[in-house]
């Protein structure tokens, strides 16, 4: 038989398994994105059917974050729940205090003062302007512009130093109060706010230079995520979201509330309905704010802050409370009024949209039932329909929130072990320091507490041992503020030589083959003198801010890290002492 022959040739391949043909799988696949992806915040979820990476499906899942705002409020009284509410929305705390003390102001008929009403206008649209800017950062972050990321802090931070110069916190302000403000403008505010105004208009162009026209943003934005007008208005959106698809609704003047007539602006609006229409709404809005500002700025009348007769407790007519040490002498806060015995629907115009609430009465100080509308939940609902049949990477600029994503990758398992060998007698001692350090810091924590017959701080970890892990990661990652009359370059010298002075010190241990201990004949008190430099820093840091509480601060730790150092000398002493003999 010829071996080659034609059908032998045959009768082998018959023989033979066919080969196999690699083939396109065709399986849809399902990703979730969220909570814990870094762009949802741990507050949302979006189950995503991907067919590639075009989207076929997105399911949002909520309630992730829900606190019970609505029962807390029905077991509160106005004035008691005001500090809770700030809680809603921290991007935009004055609109969640704004809309909190104008229901019941609508439902008791309280009229507020003039000049109270010009101070509720700034501080809303400032916050208006704050909570835009740390949208527009984040949402350029996800399409991969970090530049504006950082300049939007710029800004925010000047509004928050009015904030904290007007309210006294940065961020929960528990400013508005029924009938008015907690307080009036402090000296020089208005012309500081001006200043700030005169400023950020020059940003706003900057942002404008930097990204309207930038074609690789436009190429990402424009004509994804259209939503017609009628569209909007059957899905009940509201904010910029419906002012973006041509409806020019806003509820500033739809319901006239504040004193918003009274001031010359326009409501800004576009027709396309994509993100470009919305990403540019923002904007001008943030121009519009700047002009309600300082017309209010340079018109605010003089008078009364809050309407005091609001204060009064009618319920029972010789109540304690209404007596001249309650009212005029005494701290204690007076309860609220009772709310009648009504229903009732308040709005604003919140920087996402329209925020509301449903407020029922009962003839009592609490109310009967309080329900909340966000507008970032109504908004949300049309996100599937947005999405389906785009690219995985739309829906972060559809969704408009903050993405930040970093991966790496090692090629080869050889090269992962290759960096845990040399990584291993790094980490070892590191790991010794650390645990020791942790142990010692907790008994002197505990010695402290004990001494001095309180509980003693917060605990982390078991015991409460890694709290001192948790402070020194709080510290480092805590900003990095230098004292604007200081000086800066020694303020900042002095913890690098706290620092260095230490490492110094080991330097003149003999260590041998693995960190061992070679010799105990060292230089005691050359150790502990290296060592000693430590305080100097604390001092150079502390006369460096030039504050007297920074430097009696810095006297004192330079003089608790000296007080540390005198047992120190004597159980290194008696070590080498005892080695000697």
């Amino acid at each position: 038989m010829n071996f080659f022959s034609l059908s032998a040739i045959h009768a082998r391949m018959n023989r033979e398994k066919p080969m196999t043909v690699p083939s396109t799988r065709k399986d849809l696949m399902i990703v979730n994105m969220g909570p814990h992806h870094p762009s949802m915040h741990g507050v949302l979820r979006l189950i995503v059917t991907l067919d590639g990476e075009d989207v076929i499906d997105c399911e949002p899942i909520l309630g992730y974050l829900h606190r019970g705002m609505e029962k807390i409020a029905e077991n509160r009284t106005i004035i008691q729940y005001l500090p809770y509410v700030t809680r809603w929305d921290y991007l935009a705390t004055m609109f969640t205090e704004a809309i909190t003390v104008n229901a019941p102001e609508q439902l008791g008929n309280i009229q507020v003062p003039k000049r109270a009403s010009y101070i509720r206008v700034i501080m809303l649209e400032l916050s208006r302007i704050a909570s835009h800017l740390l949208w527009l950062g984040p949402f350029m972050a996800d399409i991969g512009a970090q530049t504006p990321f950082f300049y939007i802090f710029r800004e925010r931070e000047l509004i928050y130093d009015l904030f904290e110069a007007a309210t006294g916190m940065r961020m929960m302000h528990n400013f508005f109060r029924i009938g008015g403000v907690a307080a009036d403008l402090p000296h020089g505010w208005i012309d500081k706010c001006l200043d700030f105004c005169d400023y950020f208009l020059t940003g706003i162009a900057e942002y404008q230079k930097l990204i309207t026209r930038n074609p690789i943003f436009l190429e990402r934005v424009e004509g994804v995520g259209i939503i017609g007008g009628e569209e909007a208005i059957n899905w009940g959106l509201s904010g910029p979201m419906l002012r973006a698809s041509g409806i020019e609704w806003d509820l500033r003047k739809v319901d006239h509330y504040e004193c918003y007539d009274e001031f010359d602006w326009e409501v800004q609006w576009q027709k396309e309905g994509d993100s470009l229409a919305r990403y540019l709404v923002r904007i001008s809005e943030m121009t519009e704010s700047i002009k309600i500002i300082q017309q209010a700025l340079e018109g605010i009348p003089g008078g009364p802050y809050e309407n005091l007769e609001i204060r009064r407790f009618d319920r029972v007519k010789d109540t304690v409370w209404n007596e001249f040490d309650y009212r005029f002498i005494s701290k204690k806060p007076s309860p609220t009024f009772e709310l009648s015995k009504q229903e009732l629907y308040a709005r604003v115009e919140a920087p996402k949209g329209e925020l509301g609430i449903f407020l029922i009465g009962d003839k009592g100080v609490f109310p009967w039932r309080y329900k909340i509308r966000p507008p970032g939940f109504i908004n949300l609902q049309i996100l599937p329909q947005l999405v389906k049949r785009m690219k995985l990477a739309d829906i972060m600029t559809i969704l408009e929130v903050q993405a930040i994503n970093s991966f790496s990758r090692l090629e080869s398992l050889k090269e992962v072990y290759g960096i845990i060998w040399v990584l291993i007698p790094i980490f070892t001692p590191v790991l010794g320091i650390t645990i020791g350090v942790l142990v010692i810091v907790w008994l002197e924590r505990e010695i402290s507490a004990g001494i001095q017959q309180r509980i003693g701080p917060e605990y982390a970890g078991p015991l409460g041992i890694l709290q001192a892990l948790a402070d020194g990661t709080k510290l480092l990652f805590k900003e990095n503020l230098l004292p604007s009359r200081g000086d800066g370059r020694l303020f900042s010298i002095g913890p690098s030589i706290a620092v260095i002075s230490i490492l110094l010190s080991y330097l003149v241990i003999p260590f041998g083959y693995r960190l061992v201990l070679a010799d105990l004949s060292i230089g005691v008190f050359l150790w502990i003198a290296i060592s000693s430099i430590a305080p100097v820093g604390l001092l150079m840091s502390g006369y460096g801010s030039n504050n007297k509480y920074s430097f009696l601060g810095g006297l004192r730790a330079a003089a608790q890290s000296i007080s540390y150092e005198i047992p120190l000398t004597l159980c290194v002493l008696s070590i080498s002492l005892r080695v000697i003999r």
